[in-house]
């Protein structure tokens, strides 16, 4: 064995720590953290060590767990900074400049929280002409999906103090509450998002918060099973797909696709996004589409274990071989390569069948043809080609989406991005979520308050929430009655909200774009964010014409309203536009502004047992109050 020589023995020993990564990522150079409240500092380190934090001049130790996780809390710090953070165990260290201590806000959603700053309104102005600031601090968690929790993040988050080169790429709603909420709280605020296009909420919470609402019971235990026994799941799967086509076609089980049997048309070779293919009835489709081949193998080669792959699919698919259930993905960016035991294929024909799903814009199996093969243990590569079609009619429920679907199923979201946070202290919660759910309104109201409830556990039990309540999108109202389920789940975050004393309401339905589920106009959000942040606070602030009741007087109904800024005030006619008075069918209603109520008036009147405001997916209503906030779209009944 070979010596060192003294003087690099020496140097050796004299050495400092080495930077490791002991502390949780969102402890980073530039980070905020929660003032007035103890402070807790977490990571991991190796099971056992002792690791000694030290911040703001204080020392702490705390030995790590069986599983390497370990935590100090620090003593409630008021606002200020910059402070260092370091954490030091064994041989490892790691040091955190530039903390400064104010107010964390985690938000939160899909696509309108995830918009950035340089996709929505007067962008250039706002990234170009705007203050820097050091006080308003951003980081951005990397997005992941997950089936359990995970203990890291996919990447580490990087906070980044306010300017023109760091703005643009940020939430532009996240970023514009907090600018708009630091001209009355002069402290250091530090934004957290994590955010994915697509999503629903189910995504976001915990197994437990979903038990608590209900009937998530199988989904969850299916997930959970796909962690052990990733073939039996997927095989339960397969059948949940197979119960949801049996449903929609009663009688026709020997044609079912995934048997291979009835009738299919030749695709064009090479597949790709269906909407190019020049099938009118593919032209604009979004739903599902049956593709199927087949591959014929010998007695030898059927003994064989196998990996199936079927390239990119937009954006999700469940995968059948001889009519069996062997995997599902979503994530139309994915090529899927799924796993096939010895014993899956058979000698001779062997059916293969993909489910694909899509929901909006492109559809379709795409991507390089060279990745669908059947590809042997014995390394044998055979080409899948030769694909046929049956498009499944756009009638009925939607198809269900497995429990680990990345947007839709339960938990993924929360596991991958929310559940690497740990115990991060945060000041408030602001969710802009909802029209992935659109048309499940009947559950989200429960869904919202089981969300809520639990990003406060750890937390300050009444920590503020705050939700954005969908922009107007759709369809107008022609005629009263009609369905509208953009309006139904706006009810739903009403309804939400109102169950709840530390949550409030950022009411958008007059500021959206019928055409354009993506409204540019986020400054004004983050402006009603702020004001619903403030009035949560106990500040005296409106935020806009809430619903109290709805009583019968006489040969009218009076509509009580709260939180008018002045008074209220009609637009464009001395009428109040936008009401429905219902009972067995709904009718429009005259209304006039009497102080802070609307009466109502107008054939049916006395039969009514349920007033309607602003109930379209694009309503047109002209009630507001004199601070400029609309009133906020209801459904009440009638007393």
């Amino acid at each position: 064995m070979r010596r060192l020589a003294p003087f690099l023995l020496a140097a050796l020993i004299a050495a400092p720590a080495t930077a490791q990564p002991l502390l949780n990522g969102l402890f980073a150079d530039h980070a905020v953290v929660q003032r007035d409240r103890p402070l807790p500092v977490f990571g991991t380190a190796k099971p056992g060590e002792t690791v000694t934090a030290t911040f703001a001049g204080q020392t702490l130790s705390a030995q790590a767990g069986p599983d390497g996780a370990w935590r100090v809390d620090f003593p409630a710090k008021p606002a200020g900074g910059p402070y260092t953070l370091t954490a030091a165990a064994g041989s490892a260290s790691q040091s955190v400049s530039d903390v400064l201590v104010g107010d964390v806000w985690l938000c939160s959603g899909q696509s309108n929280m995830e918009m950035q700053v340089s996709a929505a309104g007067d962008a250039w102005n706002q990234i170009n002409n705007g203050a820097p600031s050091d006080t308003l601090r951003m980081a951005t968690i990397e997005k992941a999906d997950a089936r359990a929790p995970a203990a890291d993040f996919k990447k580490p988050p990087v906070w980044k103090p306010t300017n023109k080169d760091t703005v643009g790429s940020f939430s532009a709603a996240c970023f514009y509450f907090a600018r708009e909420l630091q001209k009355t709280r002069d402290v250091p605020m530090g934004l957290v998002h994590a955010s994915w296009g697509g999503s629903g909420i189910e995504a976001w919470m915990t197994p437990k918060a979903l038990r608590q609402v209900g009937g998530y019971d199988i989904a969850i235990e299916t997930l959970n099973l796909s962690l052990k026994d990733p073939v039996a799941a997927n095989r339960i799967w397969g059948e949940t797909m197979k119960s949801w086509w049996g449903g929609r076609h009663t009688g026709e089980s020997p044609i079912a696709p995934w048997t291979g049997a009835g009738s299919w048309t030749p695709a064009p070779e090479g597949l790709g996004v269906w909407e190019r293919w020049g099938v009118p009835a593919l032209a604009a489709f979004n739903g599902v589409v049956w593709f199927k081949t087949e591959v014929t193998l010998t007695k030898a080669q059927a003994k064989q274990a196998a990996t199936l792959g079927v390239g990119q699919v937009d954006e999700m698919d469940t995968t059948y071989v001889n009519g069996v259930g062997i995997g599902a993905t979503s994530g139309a960016w994915l090529d899927r390569a799924y796993p096939l035991a010895a014993g899956a294929l058979r000698p001779g024909k062997n059916s293969i069948v993909v489910a694909a799903y899509d929901t909006w814009a492109n559809g379709g199996m795409y991507g390089d043809p060279a990745k669908r093969a059947l590809t042997l243990a014995d390394g044998t590569r055979l080409p899948l080609t030769a694909w046929t079609y049956r498009i499944e009619p756009k009638t009925g429920a939607e198809p269900p989406r497995s429990p680990w679907d990345t947007l839709a199923g339960v938990s993924t979201l929360y596991n991958g991005m929310l559940a690497p946070m740990g115990p991060y202290a945060f000041a408030g919660f602001a969710w802009y979520q909802g029209e992935t759910n659109v048309g499940r309104d009947k559950t989200y109201a429960p869904l919202l308050r089981a969300l809520m409830a639990e990003r406060r556990e750890g937390q300050a039990p009444d920590m503020p929430a705050l939700v954005v309540q969908l922009a107007d999108y759709g369809d107008f109202a022609d005629k009263p009655g009609l369905p509208a389920p953009t309006a139904a789940l706006r009810d739903a975050q009403r309804r939400a909200v109102a169950a709840d004393g530390h949550v409030g309401l950022a009411v958008t339905h007059d500021i959206g774009d019928p055409f354009d589920i993506h409204p540019a106009n986020k400054q004004e959000v983050g402006r009603r964010l702020a004001l619903a942040a403030r009035r949560v606070a106990g500040e005296a602030v409106t935020t806009g014409p809430e619903v109290v009741a709805a009583k019968r007087v006489g040969d009218t109904v009076v509509v009580s309203f709260a939180q008018v800024g002045g008074r209220l005030v009609t637009r464009g006619s001395d009428r109040v536009i936008g009401f429905e008075l219902c009972d067995t069918a709904c009718r429009w209603a005259d209304g006039r502004i009497e102080g802070n109520t609307v009466v109502l008036s107008g054939t049916g009147t006395s039969m009514a047992t349920k007033v309607r405001f602003a109930w379209a997916d694009s309503p047109t209503f002209n009630l507001f109050d004199a601070s400029g906030l609309p009133a906020g779209p209801f459904e009440a009944e009638v007393k």
